[in-house]
């Protein structure tokens, strides 16, 4: 076998080889920051060991403005997941164009 084939046949194993082992790039995806709003644990009042009617009423009212803060705090943690999914997804669909 002339030495010329061995030679051609090496040559194309590597140039076929060397493309089947590059991976598209991709653009990366923005990452959105979470407001620390969001990122911050629920805090409700707690009654104090010796209970007043004074108490049960600022803890009525405290408590229910606490539980407000609480739902607005997961709602913008929501809204934020959201908008960085969305992202997500129109950078693929430029990606795909």
């Amino acid at each position: 076998m002339p030495p010329w084939i061995l030679a051609a046949l090496i040559g194309c194993g590597l140039m076929i080889g060397s493309c089947a082992t590059s991976l598209p790039v991709l653009p990366v995806a923005p990452q959105v920051q979470m407001p620390l709003e969001a990122t911050r644990p629920c805090r409700l009042y707690v009654l104090p060991d010796h209970v007043t009617q004074a108490d049960l009423d600022m803890g009525y009212a405290q408590r229910g403005a606490d539980l407000v803060a609480c739902d607005a705090a997961r709602q913008l943690a929501v809204s934020t997941h959201e908008a960085e999914h969305s992202l997500e997804v129109e950078l693929r669909a430029r990606a795909r164009d």
